[in-house]
């Protein structure tokens, strides 16, 4: 399809008025004599710079992580990548002699938006945890050579970074990767793995989007795989080094997450341009960061998003004994060894309450004292791991599960 092309001459025909918005941004903003105060001139630079803003980006971000406090004192922290992958690199946050701490995996949602998404969460766990995350590439950068990347590739990835990091793991899943995360332990609970997680903490995740539908799912369901297929995949354009690859454009995801919630959208802008009006850096740069990170987007590989479509939305596989990978049937009752948690969001709009807790109906192998619920009151879907109430009431939850279960 040429749609990807059309949005790509967009956006380069775009560039030169938001780089020149940039450049006349920031001379406005400069701290000149006299006119720095002036009312015009910072609602100039305050438009400029709106201007500039417009549009979305496909660069990873950097997740600026440098130093967490241990114990009352600074530590620095190095990005080691431990296990490179074609798709999906597994990233170590390494805290300088800093030892003994609980090895947790977190598995970042192959979404839309990259792992630096969870910035919020990594800062939070790194103090008292060793952390790893999963780090989706952007698909349009992945040359054809790599070959395709599906819903089992990412159960197999999964697997092998469980492998890798055992023992004494703890796997956390934040919002899609719930049902893979859970496949992936259920076929090395069956198979007698030695390497199973300690814990498996499960955030906002479809486990069964039936069990309380929101738009997304509704969405899902509301076409064909054929539609989808034909009017959401497109093409990587020649430019890039995934050129020819299909995927699904994170624009259109961008897209479809801003259209849920415009109005929020629309305001917290309105909001940005007041506040650089009045010269309220603190607030402006509080809503520049989230912007930043949400308006990065990447592509994510055709296979993968229509095989999860299929499997996860439209035939519910997991919930009603289906689901197959490799030509295993997933049977989350072989969970005996791995402890649950669940976490969901009294406000999602996304993965609404009820769809990730319905894991604990179809752990019939695994003790009660091994599986925990938690409802967090008045957050969202981005409230689960990221922001004040995940950081003073969610965190502590799943800090002292791993404690209990470590």
């Amino acid at each position: 399809m040429l749609f990807y092309d059309a949005y790509q001459a967009h956006a380069d025909a775009f560039a030169p008025i938001r780089w020149m918005a940039r450049a006349a941004s920031g001379v406005l903003s400069q701290p000149w004599p006299i006119l720095s105060h002036n009312p015009m001139v910072r609602g100039a630079a305050a438009a400029y710079e709106m201007l500039s803003r417009a549009g979305m980006w496909h660069d990873r971000p950097d997740f600026r992580i440098n130093s967490a406090e241990v114990d009352g004192e600074p530590v620095p922290v190095r990005e080691v990548v431990v296990d490179p992958h074609p798709f999906c690199n597994l990233l170590h946050f390494h805290k300088e002699g800093v030892i003994g701490q609980p090895r947790v995996l977190l598995v970042a949602p192959l979404s839309g938006h990259f792992a630096t998404l969870l910035r919020g969460t990594v800062e939070r766990l790194l103090p008292e945890h060793d952390v790893y995350i999963t780090d989706w590439k952007n698909a349009r950068a992945v040359p054809l050579l790599h070959g395709r990347f599906d819903l089992d590739d990412y159960i197999d990835r999964v697997i092998e970074l469980i492998r890798l990091l055992a023992p004494d793991l703890h796997v956390i899943a934040v919002c899609q990767p719930s049902v893979p995360v859970l496949a992936a332990v259920a076929l090395m609970a069956a198979a007698g793995d030695p390497d199973q997680p300690r814990t498996m903490t499960l955030m906002g995740g479809p486990i069964d989007p039936e069990a309380n539908p929101t738009a997304v799912n509704q969405l899902a369901t509301s076409h064909s795989l054929d539609w989808f297929e034909h009017n959401v995949i497109g093409m990587v354009p020649a430019r890039y080094p995934g050129a020819f690859r299909r995927v699904y454009p994170g624009f259109l995801q961008l897209a479809g997450f801003m259209t849920m919630n415009l109005d929020r959208h629309i305001n917290a802008h309105v909001d940005l341009f007041k506040n650089l009006i009045r010269g309220d850096g603190e607030s402006a740069e509080g809503t520049r960061r989230f912007y930043d990170e949400f308006m990065s987007v990447m592509d994510l590989p055709a296979d993968f998003y229509l095989q999860t479509l299929k499997r996860v939305f439209q035939d519910l596989a997991l919930t009603r004994g289906r689901f197959e990978t490799r030509g295993r049937l997933v049977e989350p009752a072989a969970i005996a060894r791995t402890a649950v948690l669940t976490i969901e969001g009294e406000n999602d709009d996304i993965c609404a309450v009820g769809q990730t807790s319905a894991a604990h109906a179809l752990l019939t192998g695994l003790a009660p004292d091994k599986k925990q619920r938690h409802v967090q009151p008045k957050v969202g879907h981005y409230g689960v791991f990221n922001g004040r109430r995940w950081r003073t009431e969610i965190y502590p939850i799943v800090r002292d599960f791993i404690r209990t279960h470590g």
